[in-house]
Formats: C-alpha cells, structure tokens, sequence
C-alpha cells in the first residue's frame, strides 16, 4: 500500500483507513475488522460485476462477507492510487487485484481479477460508522 498525507485530525481518519485497508490486504477477516468499525455500521456496496444488486450490510454481514471473500482469495493487494479528506470522511481510489483461490466464471484459480474502488468511509469516534463501495471490475 503506497499513499501519502498530511496534517491534522483528518489525518488520524486517513491514517485509520490507510491501516484498515491494510488489515484487509493481510488477510484479517470476521471479529479481527472489529477494531475498525462501530457497532452501528452500515456498509452500501453498489451493483457491479460480482454484487448484482445493491447490498447494504451491519456489522454482522460485513465480519461474514470478509470470511466468504477470504475463502476466494489466495492473494489480495490494495493500491491507494489517490485520497481526500473531507471533515469526517475519508474517500479513497483504489487498484485492487486479486488473486482467485477457486474458479469463478471464466476465471480459473491462480487468475488475477482486477478492480478499480472508489471507497468512501465516515468515521464516528474514530470507527468506520458508514461506508460507501463503488467497485469497477475489469472483464472476466
């Protein structure tokens, strides 16, 4: 993970998702995300090519969505490409690729998948309390 901040509180927001995103690309999965979200989470992820429809998720759902995707995965790897901090919020444009661990569509285990993010997360006393995914996946 390559990025690069500045200054002030909206820093320590930046900070904490700068290290989330990390957690995630290292594998942490289930009660290990606890740390990084309030209890009252709500996650939106639009519709893209692997969510259909529009999914919106507490707490529960994410720690069961993180082991789902964890299971797909053999390799993760999340570059922060750029960031802005806006009071509460931190928004990020983010590369991810990913490698599979089992087939999947025309994807075969060992096969990179690639996506371009736009992540926005608004923090509440230092927590990720809503976050917003828009995910971009290149064909497969």
């Amino acid at each position: 993970i390559n990025a690069e901040y500045g200054g002030g509180i909206m820093e320590s927001n930046l900070a904490l998702a700068i290290k989330f995103i990390k957690a995630v690309e290292d594998g942490k999965t289930g009660d290990e995300l606890d740390e990084f979200y309030d209890p009252e989470v709500r996650h939106v992820e639009f519709p893209n090519a692997v969510t259909k429809a529009l999914k919106s998720r507490n707490l529960g759902d994410i720690k069961e969505a993180s082991l789902k995707g964890k299971a797909l995965l053999s390799k993760q790897k999340y570059e922060i490409v750029n960031s802005f901090v806006a009071g509460e919020t931190v928004i990020l444009e983010v590369i991810w690729t990913g490698v599979l661990s089992i087939n999947l569509g025309n994807v075969r285990a060992g096969d990179e998948m690639k996506a371009y993010f736009a992540q926005f997360y608004e923090y509440r006393k230092g927590k990720i309390f809503r976050q917003r995914n828009y995910d971009c996946y290149e064909p497969f």
